[in-house]
């Protein structure tokens, strides 16, 4: 290995010097430079020691006098905002012909942005696995999260995340939900992109900046309605919307506390009140698909469910998904329109 772990290293095609703070693999290294990581390949470095030694000694600084003093510049270097992304490292070894293949994804959240975030991150497979972590990623900050083998994107993963600000904002959404899905000839050409740029990384942007709560725009009514209702502009009614969800979880103790008190039918009766409510959300904010969790439990409220969601004209299929993340016990709603 040329490099060891603490060594100063000059990036080439930056002219940057910083410092080796891991090893990857005997192709790559993990890079510091002025508090910014990132990964690298050790073609891309060298040893800083010919540059400083070739580099031009700085003149003696002469002495300037007040009225001689330039006028303060503004700082050109300020990050700019880029939004918050999903990146993945591949990482590569040999397989018993040679060949240098992909065995490892390391995944980062980076924020790119000026806000500090919590989120709550899950991704989950077909076949029922699952990992699940709820962390905080700084602003201008990148967050490692874990690995997963690569032939794991067969089995179509799902990148699910909620974000919520550190510092709370009266004038921002209490939370945002997004997600991503990969399929394995998606990262197969990502991954030919970036080897032929020769970078590291590649990446799926997740938000450009964390939304703003909506707010309520009344038009003029009469002073005998408006303390009793509020008006909206048709164009722009999906504005004023509460938040939809992708995944909504229907187990009685998360929609009620005193559940305990209640009898079966008062209990099923909320929990097919709180299906709807995101159901026409979901169809309201034109959302592809929704996952709802009933558990498995009777089968009395998974059997009401599939009953309405035959009647309901935007649902394209469902399925049964037999996950653990969801108790093995959850219905994933295909919706078109």
């Amino acid at each position: 290995m040329k490099f060891q772990v603490g060594d100063t290293v000059l990036v080439l095609h930056s002219n940057e010097e910083g410092e080796v703070v891991d090893i990857i693999n005997n192709k790559m290294v993990m890079v510091e430079v002025r508090g910014v990581r990132f990964p690298a390949y050790i073609d891309q470095l060298d040893f800083p020691y010919f540059k400083r030694f070739t580099e031009k000694k700085p003149a003696p600084k002469q002495k300037n006098y007040v009225d001689e003093l330039p006028r303060e510049k503004k700082d050109n270097n300020l990050k700019m905002p880029t939004g918050v992304w999903l990146s993945f490292l591949p990482v590569s070894g040999t397989d018993e012909f040679g060949d240098d293949v992909v065995e490892n994804l390391k995944i980062h959240i980076i924020n790119n942005t000026g806000n500090g975030l919590s989120f709550f991150y899950r991704v989950s497979y077909l076949r029922g696995e699952n990992f699940e972590l709820r962390n905080e990623v700084f602003a201008f900050k990148d967050f490692y999260l874990h690995d997963i083998p690569f032939e794991n994107l067969n089995d179509n993963p799902v990148f699910e995340f909620e974000f919520a600000l550190l510092a709370p904002d009266y004038k921002k959404a209490d939370y945002f939900e997004t997600h991503l899905k990969l399929k394995v000839k998606q990262v197969f050409t990502k991954i030919e992109e970036i080897r032929k740029k020769g970078e590291a990384t590649f990446s799926y942007k997740l938000f450009d900046e964390y939304p703003d709560k909506l707010p309520e725009e009344k038009l003029a009514i009469s002073e005998k309605l408006s303390p009793y209702y509020k008006i909206y502009e048709a164009s722009k009614s999906r504005q004023h919307l509460p938040p939809a969800r992708s995944v909504v979880d229907l187990h009685i103790e998360k929609l009620a506390d005193d559940w305990g008190r209640m009898n079966n039918f008062e209990m099923l009766t909320l929990q097919l009140k709180e299906f709807e409510k995101y159901y026409e959300l979901a169809v309201l904010h034109h959302l592809p698909s929704i996952i709802f969790i009933h558990g498995v439990g009777s089968g009395k409220l998974r059997d009401e469910i599939h009953e309405l969601l035959r009647l309901k004209k935007e649902v394209k299929t469902f399925v049964n998904q037999y996950n653990p993340a969801y108790g093995y016990g959850a219905t994933e709603v295909y919706l078109q329109y």
